[in-house]
C-alpha cells in the first residue's frame, strides 16, 4: 500500500512512481501503438488515401510514428517529458505531412492523458497540458489560415443550413476540442480515482487499527473483569476460612467438637471457593474453545450457575460461620433480576462482608435486599469502626465499577452513629450507562 501521512491533507497528496509491473506494462503499450502505426500507414499508403493530399517517403513515415510511439514506453516515469516530446513531434510530423494522421493524434491523447494521471506535481500537470493544448490549437489556426486562404475546394454534395466552408471550419474545432478536453478530463479522473483508492485503503487501515486496539480493549476490562471476581471470591472465603482456623487452633486442646465444626466450615468453605474458581475458569477456557461443546461440562455448569440474589442467604450464613451476628432481610416483592446485576450485587455483598470480617472488628452486620419500583438494591451496614471499605487493591474502587457498568449508583461511607454502611443501588432496566444516549 502506498505511503501517506495521516496529517497531510489529501488534497497535497503526490501519487507515486510506477511500480516494475506498471513500466512493463508502458512497454508492451508502446509496442502495441507502434504496431499499430506501421500497420495504418502500411494500409494508408497502400491506398493512397494521404490525409495531406501528398506524403514523403514510407521510410521517413515509419521513423516519424516510430519517434512518436517510442517515448510511450516510459510514460508514467515521465510524464511530463513525454507530453512535451510527443506534442513537438506530432507539429513536426503534420508539418512534413505524413500520410496517417490518427496513430499519431492517438499518442498525443495519451501523453495528455498520461501527463493528467501519472505527474506528481500537479501545478506543472495543469499548465503544461494546457500550454500543449493551445500549441496544438495554434498549429490548427494555422491550418485553418492555409485552408481559408487557398481556392475553395467544391463540395458537391453539400446540403446543409450552413456554409460549407464555415461547417468544415466548426467541424475541425469542435473535432479538436472534443479529444483534447477529453483527455485532459479523463487524466485528471485517473489521478482522482488514484487518491481516492489509497485514501480508502489509508482509513481501512485506520478502522483496522481501531478495532484492534478496541478488541485490546475489550480483553484488558475482561481481563481486570475476572481479577476482580477472582479477588472476590479468594478474599472472601479465605478470610473465612482464617477466622475459622484460628478458631480451631484456639480451642483444639479443650473444645474438639468447636474445634471439629470449625475445621469443616473451613473445609465447606474451601470446596465452595474452589467451585467459584473452576467457574471463572470454565469461562476462560468456554472463550478459548472453537464452541460450546468444547469445553467441559462440569465447567459450563458452573458458569451457568453463577452466584446472584438467591445465593445471598448462602452467604451470610458463610459470614455468620466467623462469629459474626450478620441479619438478613429481603423488602419488596421479589421479581427476576438480569443476570449480570444479580451478580454484581452478589459481588458487592460478598465483597462488603469481607471488609467487615477482615478489618471493621464488628460483632453485628445487617444484609438488605430492597425491590423498589425502579431499581434493585443492596444494603450492607455493620457496627466496627468504620474500616469497611479500606481494603485497597479491588475494594471500594472494585465495587464502585460494578455498579457503574449498569448504570447504577453506589455509596460507602461511615454511619453517623458507628460503624459503616456500603449501597448499591441498580435501575430497574439494568441497561448499561449511556445505552440510550447513543
Amino acid at each position: 500500500m502506498d505511503v501517506v501521512d495521516p496529517d497531510a491533507p489529501w488534497s497535497a497528496w503526490r501519487r507515486p512512481g510506477p511500480t516494475a509491473a506498471q513500466r512493463r506494462q508502458d512497454l508492451w503499450t508502446a509496442s502495441a501503438v507502434l504496431a499499430l502505426a506501421v500497420v495504418m500507414t502500411m494500409l494508408v499508403n497502400s491506398m493512397g488515401a494521404f490525409a495531406f493530399g501528398r506524403a514523403p517517403t514510407l521510410t521517413e513515415q515509419l521513423a516519424w510514428v516510430a519517434a512518436l510511439t517510442a517515448t510511450l514506453a516510459v510514460r508514467r516515469r515521465y510524464p511530463l517529458a513525454v507530453l512535451l516530446v510527443v506534442g513537438a513531434l506530432f507539429i513536426a510530423a503534420q508539418h512534413r505531412q505524413i500520410a496517417d494522421n490518427f496513430m499519431p493524434s492517438v499518442a498525443l491523447f495519451l501523453a495528455i492523458y498520461n501527463a493528467g494521471a501519472w505527474e506528481p506535481n500537479r501545478v506543472l500537470a495543469r499548465w503544461s497540458r494546457v500550454a500543449v493544448i493551445v500549441a496544438m490549437f495554434a498549429w490548427l489556426g494555422v491550418g485553418l489560415v492555409s485552408f481559408l486562404v487557398a481556392p475553395a475546394p467544391e463540395f458537391a454534395d453539400a446540403a446543409g443550413p450552413l456554409d460549407p466552408l464555415l461547417a468544415s471550419v466548426l467541424y475541425g474545432i469542435g473535432l479538436n476540442l472534443l479529444f483534447y478536453l477529453s483527455a485532459y478530463f479523463f487524466g485528471d479522473m485517473a489521478w482522482l480515482s488514484a487518491r481516492r483508492q489509497v485514501e480508502l485503503e489509508h482509513r481501512a487501515e485506520q478502522l483496522r487499527r481501531s478495532q484492534e486496539q478496541n478488541t485490546r480493549g475489550a480483553i484488558v476490562a475482561e481481563r481486570v473483569r475476572i481479577a476482580r471476581d477472582l479477588h472476590d471470591v479468594v478474599a472472601h472465603h479465605v478470610s473465612v476460612m482464617g477466622i475459622q482456623a484460628a478458631a480451631a487452633r484456639r480451642v483444639l486442646d479443650t473444645d474438639h467438637e468447636l474445634a471439629r465444626a470449625a475445621l469443616r466450615t473451613v473445609e465447606d468453605t474451601a470446596r465452595t471457593a474452589i467451585g467459584d474458581l473452576r467457574g471463572l475458569l470454565g469461562v476462560l477456557r468456554e472463550e478459548d474453545a472453537p464452541n460450546a461443546e468444547d469445553a467441559p461440562s462440569a465447567d459450563l455448569d458452573a458458569h451457568r450457575s453463577s452466584p446472584g440474589l438467591d445465593q445471598l442467604p448462602d452467604l451470610v450464613e458463610t459470614a455468620r460461620s466467623t462469629g459474626l451476628r450478620v441479619e438478613h432481610g429481603v423488602y419488596g416483592e421479589p421479581r427476576a433480576v438480569p443476570e449480570g446485576v444479580a451478580l454484581s450485587a452478589y459481588r458487592v455483598v460478598q465483597e462488603a462482608l469481607t471488609n467487615v470480617v477482615k478489618h471493621a472488628g464488628a460483632r453485628r452486620a445487617e444484609v438488605r435486599l430492597r425491590y423498589l419500583d425502579g431499581a434493585v438494591e443492596v444494603e450492607v451496614t455493620d457496627d466496627g469502626r468504620g474500616r469497611g471499605g479500606k481494603t485497597g487493591g479491588f475494594g471500594l474502587l472494585g465495587m464502585k465499577e460494578r455498579v457503574a457498568v449498569h448504570g447504577g449508583r453506589f455509596e460507602a461511607g461511615p454511619r453517623r452513629d458507628a460503624g459503616y454502611r456500603v449501597r448499591a443501588s441498580f435501575p430497574a432496566g439494568a441497561r448499561p450507562a449511556g445505552e440510550g444516549e447513543r
